[in-house]
Protein backbone atom coordinates (compact mmCIF):
# COMPACT_ATOMS: atom_id res chain seq x y z
CA UNK A 1 0.00 0.00 0.00
CA UNK A 2 2.99 2.13 0.62
CA UNK A 3 4.45 1.42 -2.67
CA UNK A 4 1.01 2.37 -4.12
CA UNK A 5 0.74 5.69 -2.21
CA UNK A 6 4.33 6.92 -3.25
CA UNK A 7 3.72 6.17 -6.85
CA UNK A 8 0.81 8.20 -6.79
CA UNK A 9 2.21 11.05 -4.88
CA UNK A 10 5.06 10.86 -7.17
CA UNK A 11 2.50 11.09 -10.46
CA UNK A 12 0.47 14.03 -9.06
CA UNK A 13 3.77 15.98 -8.47
CA UNK A 14 4.78 15.17 -11.40
CA UNK A 15 1.32 16.25 -13.25
CA UNK A 16 1.40 19.68 -11.09
CA UNK A 17 4.84 20.47 -12.04
CA UNK A 18 4.13 20.04 -16.16
CA UNK A 19 0.59 21.91 -14.97
CA UNK A 20 3.51 24.34 -13.46
CA UNK A 21 5.58 24.20 -16.79
CA UNK A 22 2.08 25.01 -19.28
CA UNK A 23 1.24 28.33 -17.38
CA UNK A 24 4.99 29.60 -17.51
CA UNK A 25 5.48 28.81 -21.29
CA UNK A 26 1.99 30.79 -21.34
CA UNK A 27 3.05 33.39 -19.57
CA UNK A 28 6.33 33.91 -21.10
CA UNK A 29 4.07 34.22 -24.51
CA UNK A 30 2.36 36.67 -23.00
CA UNK A 31 5.26 38.54 -22.15
CA UNK A 32 6.76 38.36 -25.52
CA UNK A 33 3.33 39.43 -27.20
CA UNK A 34 3.84 42.70 -24.98
CA UNK A 35 7.40 43.57 -26.00
CA UNK A 36 6.81 42.65 -29.62
CA UNK A 37 3.29 44.76 -29.94
CA UNK A 38 5.58 48.18 -28.38
CA UNK A 39 8.54 46.85 -30.45
CA UNK A 40 6.15 46.75 -33.53
CA UNK A 41 4.52 50.22 -32.69
CA UNK A 42 7.67 51.93 -32.17
CA UNK A 43 9.64 50.90 -35.52
CA UNK A 44 6.07 50.64 -37.64
CA UNK A 45 6.69 47.29 -38.31
CA UNK A 46 3.73 45.78 -39.85
CA UNK A 47 5.18 42.56 -40.25
CA UNK A 48 5.52 42.13 -36.54
CA UNK A 49 2.31 43.22 -35.62
CA UNK A 50 0.73 40.52 -37.73
CA UNK A 51 3.12 38.01 -35.64
CA UNK A 52 1.99 39.08 -32.32
CA UNK A 53 -1.90 38.93 -33.48
CA UNK A 54 -1.23 35.54 -35.08
CA UNK A 55 0.55 34.27 -32.23
CA UNK A 56 -2.24 34.70 -29.60
CA UNK A 57 -3.82 31.65 -31.16
CA UNK A 58 -1.15 28.96 -29.60
CA UNK A 59 -1.93 31.40 -26.13
CA UNK A 60 -5.34 30.30 -26.52
CA UNK A 61 -4.36 26.85 -27.12
CA UNK A 62 -2.09 26.88 -23.95
CA UNK A 63 -5.19 27.87 -22.16
CA UNK A 64 -7.39 25.38 -23.41
CA UNK A 65 -4.72 22.60 -22.35
CA UNK A 66 -4.37 23.93 -19.32
CA UNK A 67 -8.34 23.19 -18.40
CA UNK A 68 -7.97 19.80 -20.01
CA UNK A 69 -5.09 18.72 -17.43
CA UNK A 70 -6.90 20.52 -14.21
CA UNK A 71 -10.03 18.24 -15.14
CA UNK A 72 -7.89 15.15 -15.89
CA UNK A 73 -5.75 15.77 -12.34
CA UNK A 74 -9.00 16.58 -10.46
CA UNK A 75 -10.43 13.71 -11.03
CA UNK A 76 -7.74 10.88 -11.16
CA UNK A 77 -5.65 12.89 -8.09
CA UNK A 78 -8.73 14.36 -6.22
CA UNK A 79 -6.30 17.13 -4.62
CA UNK A 80 -6.66 18.82 -1.02
CA UNK A 81 -5.87 21.08 0.55
CA UNK A 82 -2.54 22.75 -0.68
CA UNK A 83 -2.50 20.42 -3.50
CA UNK A 84 -5.96 21.36 -4.70
CA UNK A 85 -4.93 25.44 -4.24
CA UNK A 86 -2.37 25.09 -6.57
CA UNK A 87 -4.16 23.12 -9.10
CA UNK A 88 -7.24 25.97 -8.83
CA UNK A 89 -4.39 28.62 -8.88
CA UNK A 90 -2.97 27.77 -12.09
CA UNK A 91 -6.28 26.79 -13.60
CA UNK A 92 -7.43 30.67 -12.92
CA UNK A 93 -4.19 32.12 -13.68
CA UNK A 94 -4.50 30.80 -17.06
CA UNK A 95 -7.18 32.65 -17.61
CA UNK A 96 -5.86 35.88 -16.48
CA UNK A 97 -2.73 35.53 -19.16
CA UNK A 98 -5.17 34.60 -21.64
CA UNK A 99 -6.48 38.37 -21.39
CA UNK A 100 -2.94 39.28 -20.85
CA UNK A 101 -2.37 38.03 -24.68
CA UNK A 102 -6.03 39.59 -25.61
CA UNK A 103 -4.70 43.16 -24.59
CA UNK A 104 -1.05 42.38 -26.33
CA UNK A 105 -2.41 41.71 -29.44
CA UNK A 106 -5.21 44.85 -29.36
CA UNK A 107 -2.19 46.84 -28.81
CA UNK A 108 -0.50 45.38 -32.21
CA UNK A 109 -3.74 45.38 -34.17
CA UNK A 110 -3.63 49.45 -33.25
CA UNK A 111 -0.26 49.61 -35.44
CA UNK A 112 -0.87 50.08 -38.87
CA UNK A 113 -3.28 52.83 -37.75
CA UNK A 114 -0.82 54.72 -36.24
CA UNK A 115 1.65 54.25 -38.99
CA UNK A 116 1.89 58.58 -39.59
CA UNK A 117 2.04 58.91 -35.61
CA UNK A 118 5.48 60.24 -36.00
CA UNK A 119 7.20 62.73 -33.87
CA UNK A 120 4.36 62.18 -30.73
CA UNK A 121 6.38 62.79 -27.27
CA UNK A 122 4.05 59.68 -25.87
CA UNK A 123 5.20 57.50 -28.25
CA UNK A 124 8.70 57.30 -26.67
CA UNK A 125 6.89 56.78 -23.12
CA UNK A 126 5.07 53.68 -23.84
CA UNK A 127 7.82 51.11 -24.08
CA UNK A 128 8.83 52.45 -20.68
CA UNK A 129 5.84 51.71 -19.30
CA UNK A 130 5.32 48.33 -21.64
CA UNK A 131 9.12 46.78 -19.61
CA UNK A 132 7.65 47.39 -16.60
CA UNK A 133 4.29 45.95 -17.51
CA UNK A 134 6.15 43.09 -18.66
CA UNK A 135 9.01 42.61 -16.34
CA UNK A 136 5.54 41.85 -13.65
CA UNK A 137 4.35 39.85 -15.95
CA UNK A 138 7.48 37.47 -15.80
CA UNK A 139 8.22 38.06 -12.40
CA UNK A 140 4.98 36.59 -11.05
CA UNK A 141 4.58 33.74 -13.24
CA UNK A 142 8.32 33.17 -11.60
CA UNK A 143 6.54 33.04 -8.19
CA UNK A 144 4.01 30.56 -9.03
CA UNK A 145 6.60 28.19 -10.41
CA UNK A 146 8.73 28.92 -7.19
CA UNK A 147 5.52 29.71 -4.64
CA UNK A 148 7.32 32.29 -3.59
CA UNK A 149 4.95 34.39 -1.92
CA UNK A 150 7.52 37.49 -1.06
CA UNK A 151 7.92 37.65 -4.74
CA UNK A 152 4.46 37.89 -5.55
CA UNK A 153 4.34 41.02 -3.30
CA UNK A 154 7.05 42.52 -5.14
CA UNK A 155 5.06 42.83 -8.26
CA UNK A 156 2.04 44.14 -6.16
CA UNK A 157 4.11 46.93 -5.22
CA UNK A 158 4.97 47.90 -8.93
CA UNK A 159 1.46 48.27 -9.79
CA UNK A 160 1.76 51.86 -8.51
CA UNK A 161 4.21 52.90 -10.85
CA UNK A 162 2.16 51.24 -13.98
CA UNK A 163 -0.36 53.63 -12.48
CA UNK A 164 1.57 56.62 -12.76
CA UNK A 165 2.73 55.91 -15.93
CA UNK A 166 -0.79 55.67 -17.49
CA UNK A 167 -2.10 58.69 -15.47
CA UNK A 168 1.06 61.12 -16.55
CA UNK A 169 0.25 59.23 -20.64
CA UNK A 170 -3.58 60.05 -19.99
CA UNK A 171 -2.99 64.16 -19.03
CA UNK A 172 -0.21 64.17 -21.94
CA UNK A 173 -2.36 62.98 -24.48
CA UNK A 174 -4.97 65.38 -23.31
CA UNK A 175 -3.02 68.17 -23.55
CA UNK A 176 -1.98 66.87 -27.47
CA UNK A 177 -6.05 66.90 -28.29
CA UNK A 178 -7.00 69.92 -27.27
CA UNK A 179 -3.89 71.73 -28.50
CA UNK A 180 -3.98 70.44 -31.88
CA UNK A 181 -7.30 68.48 -33.54
CA UNK A 182 -5.11 66.70 -35.65
CA UNK A 183 -3.60 64.59 -32.71
CA UNK A 184 -7.30 63.25 -32.03
CA UNK A 185 -7.27 59.95 -33.75
CA UNK A 186 -3.32 59.20 -32.98
CA UNK A 187 -4.15 60.31 -28.96
CA UNK A 188 -6.90 58.30 -28.79
CA UNK A 189 -5.13 55.15 -29.94
CA UNK A 190 -2.68 55.63 -27.28
CA UNK A 191 -4.87 56.65 -24.55
CA UNK A 192 -5.93 52.73 -26.01
CA UNK A 193 -2.87 51.11 -25.72
CA UNK A 194 -1.75 52.85 -22.58
CA UNK A 195 -5.06 51.63 -20.86
CA UNK A 196 -4.22 47.73 -22.45
CA UNK A 197 -0.71 48.33 -20.90
CA UNK A 198 -2.26 49.46 -17.82
CA UNK A 199 -5.02 46.79 -17.37
CA UNK A 200 -2.18 44.16 -17.84
CA UNK A 201 -0.85 45.59 -14.68
CA UNK A 202 -4.10 45.24 -13.10
CA UNK A 203 -4.21 41.57 -14.10
CA UNK A 204 -0.17 40.53 -13.06
CA UNK A 205 -1.48 41.98 -9.76
CA UNK A 206 -4.26 39.83 -9.63
CA UNK A 207 -2.09 36.79 -10.39
CA UNK A 208 0.09 37.75 -7.80
CA UNK A 209 -2.62 37.11 -5.30
CA UNK A 210 -3.36 34.11 -6.55
CA UNK A 211 0.26 33.36 -5.87
CA UNK A 212 0.22 34.32 -2.43
CA UNK A 213 -3.28 32.37 -1.58
CA UNK A 214 -1.93 29.04 -3.30
CA UNK A 215 1.51 29.58 -1.05
CA UNK A 216 0.25 30.77 2.10
CA UNK A 217 -3.77 29.91 2.21
CA UNK A 218 -4.00 33.24 3.56
CA UNK A 219 -5.95 36.01 1.53
CA UNK A 220 -3.78 39.16 1.10
CA UNK A 221 -5.71 42.81 1.87
CA UNK A 222 -7.65 44.79 -0.76
CA UNK A 223 -5.21 47.01 -2.37
CA UNK A 224 -6.04 50.62 -2.45
CA UNK A 225 -5.62 51.66 -6.76
CA UNK A 226 -4.11 54.85 -7.75
CA UNK A 227 -6.74 57.23 -9.06
CA UNK A 228 -7.71 56.05 -12.58
CA UNK A 229 -8.67 58.99 -14.80
CA UNK A 230 -11.14 56.94 -16.46
CA UNK A 231 -12.62 55.84 -13.36
CA UNK A 232 -15.91 54.78 -15.30
CA UNK A 233 -13.94 52.73 -17.53
CA UNK A 234 -15.19 49.26 -17.58
CA UNK A 235 -12.25 46.53 -15.61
Amino acid sequence: MATTTGHTVKAFDEDLSELRGLVSEMGGRAEAAITDALAALQHRDLDGAARVVEGDRKIDELEAEIERRVVRLIALRAPMADDLRDVLAALKIAAVVERMGDYAKNIAKRVPVLQDARGMEPMSVLPSMGRVVAGMVRDVLDAFVTRDAEAAIAVIERDREVDDFYNSLFRTLLTYMMENSHNITASTHLMFIAKNLERIGDHATNVAEMVYFAATGKTMAERTKGEDPLAGDAQ
